[in-house]
């Protein structure tokens, strides 16, 4: 009796539990392999993995693997700050354009050598910063600033000096400079400054603060002074006598109202005209009612009506 197929010599179908015979002395190809004994197709890529196998890229990064950089303007939601540097010197504007072209959302569009120059790209260019140095030839950056303020309003100008005398400070201001830096900052702090200041913000070295705000406290001080020099202060009797002149009354009768003597009044008339430096009764009435001293309107119906003679 003919033995069966054993098992060995047989493997399952894919299709059927039955075995399908091998020819024989033929090893049964492995789970995983084809017919002839090559490693069969791997399945195709999962969940997880590449297409080739090798583990998946992870958040950040490139399908190479790489690190993918992220846009600081889609993390801030800023724009691109478009830049015009002007400065007389060479070597300190390449630097400037060198580093800076390398910052997140700043973009030097153009460079200028002195403050002619400066205005002439900004009207063509229309940059969102002009970063600018105060002494420059042909124009200088003040002068710059002014007519580049009139020429394109929406630009911001941020001064980048070694001037830290008050007067180019003030200047730089008055002509509409948005910021005034002194260039002993790091290049860092001139990038930041930069959206800084295309963002509306107004910054000054710390050194050259003190020295505004001195200035304004000045400014101050004068514009009280011209203040008490034009509206000088009237006692309560000098308002009580100019309302009285108001009404058109003589000095006897002021004097017989308010119960004084009439050379007490004509002191007091003469007081007024004095502090205001006026040189007519007319004159300080004038002003009276220029200033609101008293109600005008309210002082004649006080006044008793006058008789004519008895027919």
């Amino acid at each position: 009796m003919t033995d069966g197929p054993r098992p060995s010599d047989s493997v399952a179908s894919p299709r059927s539990n039955s075995p399908v015979p091998t020819a024989p002395g033929t090893t049964p190809a492995a789970p995983g392999t084809s017919a002839r004994g090559s490693t069969a197709p791997a399945p195709g890529p999962g969940p997880g993995s590449t297409a080739r196998g090798s583990t998946p890229p992870t958040p950040g990064t490139t399908a190479r693997g790489s690190t993918e950089r992220t846009s600081t303007a889609h993390l801030s939601g800023a724009d691109t700050v478009r830049v015009l540097i002007a400065d007389d010197q060479a070597v300190f504007r390449r630097g400037l354009f060198v580093v800076l072209s390398t910052e997140d959302n700043i973009e030097v569009v153009a460079e200028a050598e002195n403050g002619e120059e400066a205005i002439a790209k900004t009207e063509e260019l229309a940059p969102d910063v002009v970063l600018m140095d105060v002494r420059m030839p042909r124009v200088n950056g003040i002068e710059a600033a002014r007519q580049i303020r009139e020429i394109s309003p929406s630009t911001k100008i941020l001064m980048l000096t070694v001037s830290d005398e008050e007067d180019d400070l003030y200047q730089a201001i008055k002509a509409g400079a948005n910021g005034y830096l002194l260039k002993e900052i790091s290049v860092e702090e001139v990038a930041d400054a930069i959206r800084a200041v295309a963002q509306g913000q107004s910054l000054i070295s710390p050194s050259m603060a003190s020295k505004l705000l001195n200035e304004f406290n000045s400014l101050a001080r004068r514009a009280e002074e011209r203040d008490q020099y034009l509206a000088p202060r009237l006692t309560s009797r000098e308002l009580d006598v100019l309302r009285q002149v108001a009404r058109g009354m003589s000095n006897r009768e002021i004097a017989d109202t308010l119960f004084i003597s009439e050379n007490t009044v004509k002191n007091h008339v003469r007081n007024i005209l004095e502090k205001l430096h006026l040189h007519s009764r007319m004159e300080a009435v004038m002003y009276a009612m220029r200033e609101r001293l008293f109600d005008i309107r309210a002082t004649d119906e006080s006044r008793p009506a006058t008789r004519g003679p008895a027919a």
